[in-house]
């Protein structure tokens, strides 16, 4: 990679995360963190404003943008094979916003990257077991719900049939034996409880501030899961 294509990428880079150390910027990059400094430091003297955060890292001031990103096109075609994915792993929720997003992607595309992707689309196919396909609208619900920290209110049927009624503080999903599963702090049990999001029958944010002040990470629990992570 010339040093124009790394000051790019490390630009990108750092417009998609909020901090991001030096440390993680060299390992990305494969170079060392003195040259990320003299990277920075370039970036700064085109009229970039990257300021810096102790014990945090770099970022871009908000409210700068980058102009329109273009794809080479291994990269669209990538995006092209993930939509077949989001198809068969996701719900409706997810896959409707992706389409939306991806439709973004191909207008900044050029006029022969978007044939070859027109070409390609019909040649990539996922055959997915029935068992994981839903019509379930719950997943970008659930997702904005973890990363504002909001209490969510479900109706739930267990796997004795029996309905209740759960106000839940999430803190991850996972998928795992074909399924995607909620996991959350339940204010019914007082403990971590995994819902299978397949058996949420409502499911509402409620906007209410999470009530516990801290809670354990979804890498914690998942180490006690029966499966391999």
């Amino acid at each position: 990679m010339n040093r124009i294509d790394r000051l790019f990428g490390i630009l990108t880079f750092l417009q998609s995360r909020k901090y991001v150390s030096a440390e993680k910027i060299a390992d990305k990059f494969g170079i060392s963190v003195r040259t990320v400094y003299r990277d920075i430091k370039a970036l700064c003297e085109q009229g970039i404003p990257i300021s810096f955060e102790q014990h945090k890292g770099y970022f871009v001031v908000q409210g700068y943008f980058l102009p329109p990103v273009s794809f080479s096109n291994e990269e669209a075609n990538a995006l092209l094979l993930i939509e077949a994915l989001v198809s068969g792993f996701a719900d409706r929720s997810i896959q409707n916003h992706y389409a939306t997003a991806l439709n973004k992607v191909k207008a900044v595309l050029r006029h022969t990257q978007k044939e070859k992707l027109e070409l390609l689309h019909p040649n990539i196919m996922l055959q997915v077991p029935k068992r994981i396909m839903n019509d379930l609208d719950y997943l970008s619900v659930l997702q904005e719900a973890i990363s504002s920290k909001h209490i969510l209110a479900i109706e739930y049927k267990n796997n004795k049939e029996e309905i209740s009624n759960r106000r839940l503080e999430p803190i991850g999903l996972i998928f795992y034996a074909f399924s995607w599963h909620l996991i959350a702090w339940c204010h019914l049990r007082s403990e971590y409880r995994d819902f299978k999001v397949a058996s949420i029958i409502r499911v509402k944010n409620t906007q209410d501030p999470f009530l516990r002040p801290g809670h354990i990470s979804l890498n914690e629990y998942t180490k006690m899961l029966p499966v391999d992570y």
